[in-house]
């Protein structure tokens, strides 16, 4: 996998773990002997679902704990004056001159929808290092590509609000 990931990064999904293990695990544990308990186990769509949910739960704690093994640390350091992870960026489209408004994150985190752009995307990796009043080039792929300037951006304390992607 080899996921980059920044110290707060690890921190979230270890934090993750530990509730799907002290909280979720014996939940569902509970839930599959219960439904176990309504009899003949052949029509037993309850106990079925509970077996997957909780089959799920371990899936997930698995996928994290092997996240974390495999990751790459990275800095959330950078310099004062140069746009790193999470940093808030106003851009400027230069072709039509409307501006958005990004938070880099690390892939795990990321999520377009809500502004939250991975520092591996295309519009990532143009921001990293760049100040206000520097042209980035987003190079999307071979044929397409387009520019925007920086606005203004802030170094935003990662305060925990945006979450890890649930696969």
């Amino acid at each position: 996998m080899y996921d980059k990931l920044t110290p707060s990064d690890i921190k979230k999904m270890e934090e993750e773990i530990e509730y799907r293990k002290l909280v979720v695990r014996p939940q569902m544990l509970e839930e599959v002997k219960e439904t176990r308990a309504h009899g003949d186990l052949s029509e037993n769509f309850e106990y079925y679902a509970a077996k997957k949910a909780k089959n799920q739960n371990e899936s997930r704690i698995r996928y994290l704990e092997r996240m974390i093994r495999t990751a790459q640390v990275i800095s959330e350091e950078s310099a004062e004056d140069e746009i790193g992870i999470n940093n808030t960026v106003t851009v400027e489209f230069v072709e039509d001159g409307t501006t958005e408004v990004y938070k880099i994150v690390t892939t795990v985190r990321g999520n377009s929808l809500e502004g939250l752009i991975s520092n591996e995307s295309p519009m990532g990796k143009a921001l990293l290092g760049k100040k206000v009043g520097d042209i980035a080039h987003v190079q999307v792929n071979d044929n397409v590509g387009y520019d925007v300037r920086v606005v203004k951006f802030e170094n935003t304390v990662d305060d925990g609000s945006d979450k890890i992607r649930s696969f």
